[in-house]
């Protein structure tokens, strides 16, 4: 026979209660006395439905008649009554119950976690068609013991394969669903943003459409939701929170104990961070008293990752920024759910988005757009105009915003102020102090005593400030572990080892820093740094900032040429240079063929000066020296068309560079797929042909001798094998004759005999040109007669400037 679930009146409570003292009892040793689950006695006690015989042993333990203990129905045959107590239920029956039950949840959870908002998006878009699995770390960074020596081994900021991205070594990862699976007790940390909650969503979805643990019925509470009722009726008791939960989907008290008490239930608590410091100790009591008692239902809670706390048996894991892939599906996902309609133009977007962030001049937006909050801000601008903000900037303010306040506001979270007056204002303030100091000693991660005093120096400059030292440094860690757990900005990368989130962010409270010096002589400071490459992002930030960037752009402009002012023969090296620029009859800029020559005229010895892998083979080595004109030339809009590069107004000695330039950098290229080697080797040969073509100008000799490497060509679209292995047996010497050719008869083989230090120099006005270029073109406000200026001097010798500037 089914034992039928009862209760305790208030009056046997009570009687109960006075029990124990004279037993020598309470309510955990009656427990462990009578064998029986802590959560049975303690409902006992709450007048919650137990077992009859589980009720009537703790009347026998504690010496009281159960029938006096029991609360009596009004009336034994109410329906409400009977339905209750026929839905307790013995084990081998639980399963029909929770199918039973499922049922009655199903609408309610598909309505709370099957959709969710998005920023700045006028209607709710569905779980479904956004999400992305995520990824999880079980070796979380934080926690490890660790060196900042360990930590730099994979974080080079003076090489060219600067690792910015995570600021270190790459963690293993375990996708998410797979952790929950395997850990059944779980906290799971991470950065704002990080797709926690969405996260939590998608388990109760999948759960609730059985795909997921059909077996058990999932509850999602929003910790902050749970903490602000529990203040307003005093009880901190997660069980009736839960029953109230359930209540509304027409699930009965009775049931609900039945459920728990039969591990039936995964329970999502998200936010722990996101409860008030006020009601913070008694919600995690009830989450401990909650998880000991019914100890056999799936936890999972979700927490920033500077406010830990320590729930046993429970496994912390970390959310891992997105992968590659992570970001692809994401961006493809978002275009399509935000369209209201035109779903192949909302498709075609989304791959122009994820192309166009592959392209290296967007390699700071891929290091912040890792996380769904900063992706899907990126989305955002992006959707306007389907390209980037030309200015950063702009992007990056935005992105700070979101992280220090609009994310919460958006959620109707709000925080608790860890340090006095220290409004988001202040904390943007303190933000660029810290930055400017670390960013330019060169520190990406600090010791936390470090950025604590760092913090410290800030607060003493608050008018209303404690000066008192002990006070200062309790204040500062306080301070650093509020922006850390409430806008993730300041990250534990190891045990007391800090650094920005992102170097983006780092670099950007920089630039902050130095736009809102009044010093005069700020911007002179900054473009002291025009050769060291870890400082670029910098100098874009700073003039985007700028209202106006002319003194900004004429500064560097003034480092770049003091640089070779001083060496006469490199000086002589660009006088030539102009000479042969001025020399062309071209309707092309005369600074885009200047900058055309600058890296024509690099020998394979060069190959190191301009940022070429030394284990290429030689052809390569100078195919690449050759090409680099092409990259420095591209970065000005001078719509320069190669496919009729080759026509009657261009001079015969481009014509000439670039087929020798295309046919070495592509035709002998041994990294290309072989199809592309020929097809470029093809192009190769058209190039010569058109080289010879009667309408233009070539010497008598020249054409011969260029008659004659036509002439040793095979047919590739007749005879592609044989044109394959041609290529491969004549190809460096046809190349050489031509290069040779070009020197002798264009005046381009002059050998500058530059010692080593000339060489660095030259590397060095070379990466400062292009940074002055990139600055130019990136979007920040600068009048057009300082553009024609900068572009009418660039890459000329210091009296060829002076004598333009004094006929101004």
């Amino acid at each position: 026979m089914t034992n039928r679930g009862i209760k305790a009146s208030p009056e046997g409570i009570e009687k109960a209660e006075t029990a124990l003292s004279p037993n020598n009892l309470n309510k955990k040793v009656l427990a462990e006395e009578l064998g029986l689950a802590r959560s049975t006695v303690t409902n006992f006690f709450r007048g919650i439905a137990v077992d009859r015989i589980n009720f009537e042993e703790i009347c026998k333990k504690l010496g009281l008649d159960w029938r006096d203990i029991v609360a009596k129905p009004p009336n034994e045959h109410d329906p409400q009554v009977v339905q209750e107590a026929n839905s307790s239920l013995a084990s081998e029956d639980v399963d029909a119950l929770v199918r039973e039950l499922r049922q009655l949840c199903y609408n309610k959870i598909q309505h709370r976690c099957g959709t969710i908002r998005l920023l700045d998006v006028n209607r709710p878009i569905k779980l479904s068609r956004l999400y992305v699995d995520v990824n999880v770390m079980e070796d979380i960074p934080s926690l490890q013991r660790k060196e900042i020596s360990d930590l730099q081994q994979h974080f080079k900021p003076h090489t060219d394969d600067f690792n910015r991205f995570g600021l270190g070594k790459p963690q293993k990862r375990l996708p998410g669903l797979e952790a929950v699976a395997t850990y059944s007790k779980l906290m799971v940390l991470g950065k704002p943003g990080s797709g926690k909650s969405t996260f939590l969503q998608h388990l109760a979805i999948e759960c609730n459409q059985g795909n997921f643990q059909p077996d058990r019925i999932p509850v999602f509470i929003q910790l902050n939701n749970f903490a602000k009722d529990a203040r307003a009726s005093g009880d901190f008791n997660l069980v009736k929170y839960i029953s109230q939960e359930f209540r509304k989907c027409g699930i009965s008290e009775l049931n609900t104990e039945t459920l728990l008490n039969h591990g039936k239930v995964l329970v999502l608590l998200d936010g722990l961070d996101e409860v008030q410091d006020a009601d913070s100790d008694r919600v995690i009591e009830s989450l401990r008293n909650f998880s000991d008692d019914y100890y056999n239902n799936q936890l999972i809670i979700t927490c920033r990752i500077a406010a830990q706390y320590k729930f046993q048996g429970f496994t912390d894991v970390e959310t891992a920024d997105f992968n590659q892939t992570q970001i692809q599906t994401f961006v493809k996902n978002w275009f399509v759910a935000v369209a209201s309609n035109f779903s192949e133009e909302a498709e075609a977007k989304a791959t122009q988005f994820i192309n166009q962030l592959q392209m290296p001049e967007n390699h700071q937006i891929r290091e912040i757009a890792c996380t769904p909050l900063l992706l899907h801000l990126t989305c955002l601008f992006f959707r306007e105009k389907a390209k980037f903000p030309s200015n950063r900037a702009k992007l990056y303010d935005e992105g700070l915003d979101l992280l220090l306040k609009k994310w919460d506001e958006e959620r109707g979270i709000k925080r608790d102020e860890i340090y006095r007056n220290l409004s988001i204002p202040y904390k943007k303030l303190l933000l660029t102090h810290v930055a400017a100091i670390t960013f330019e000693q060169g520190d990406y991660f600090f010791e936390k005593d470090k950025i604590q005093q760092h913090i410290a120096d800030y607060l003493r400059t608050l008018s209303d400030v404690e000066t008192d030292s002990t006070q200062l440094q309790m204040d500062s860690e306080a301070v650093l572990k509020s922006i850390e757990a409430q806008h993730g900005l300041l990250v534990e990368r190891a045990r007391r080892i800090y650094s920005f989130s992102h170097l983006t962010f780092q670099e950007y409270f920089t630039a902050k820093k130095i736009v809102t010096n009044s010093e005069p002589q700020a911007l002179e400071n900054l473009v002291r740094n025009i050769t060291d490459k870890r400082w670029r992002e910098v100098f874009f930030l700073v003039a985007g900032m700028l209202g106006n960037a002319d003194q900004l752009l004429r500064l560097i402009k003034q480092g770049v040429d003091t640089l070779l002012a001083s060496d006469d023969e490199l000086q002589e090296f660009l006088m030539w240079i102009d000479q042969k620029t001025i020399s062309v009859q071209v309707s092309y800029k005369q600074v885009a063929v200047r900058a055309f020559y600058f890296a024509l005229t690099f020998d394979p010895s060069f190959a190191h000066v301009l940022d070429i892998s030394l284990d290429l083979d030689d052809a390569l080595i100078h195919a690449h020296s050759l090409a680099n004109a092409f990259v420095f030339y591209n970065e000005f809009d001078f719509s320069f068309d190669h496919d009729n590069a080759f026509n009657a107004d261009f001079d015969e000695d481009l014509a000439f560079a670039y087929s020798d330039a295309q046919a070495l950098d592509f035709a002998l290229n041994p990294f290309f797929a072989r199809n592309r080697a020929w097809c470029h080797a093809y192009n190769y040969e058209l190039d010569l042909h058109f080289t010879l073509e009667p309408d233009l100008a070539i010497e008598p000799e020249l054409e011969k001798i260029l008659q004659q490497l036509y002439d040793q060509l095979p047919q590739p679209y007749s005879q592609e094998a044989m044109f394959k292995q041609w290529w491969r047996d004549n190809g460096w010497n046809v190349t050489t004759q031509l290069t040779k050719l070009m020197n002798k008869h264009c005046n381009i083989g002059r050998d500058w005999q530059l010692n080593e230090q000339q060489k660095g120099l030259l590397k060095q006005y070379y990466d400062a040109n292009r940074l002055l270029v990139e600055c130019l073109n990136s979007g920040c406000e600068v009048t057009p007669e300082v553009r024609h200026e900068i572009e009418d001097t660039l890459l000329l010798p210091i009296a060829e400037i002076e004598r333009r500037k004094s006929e101004v």
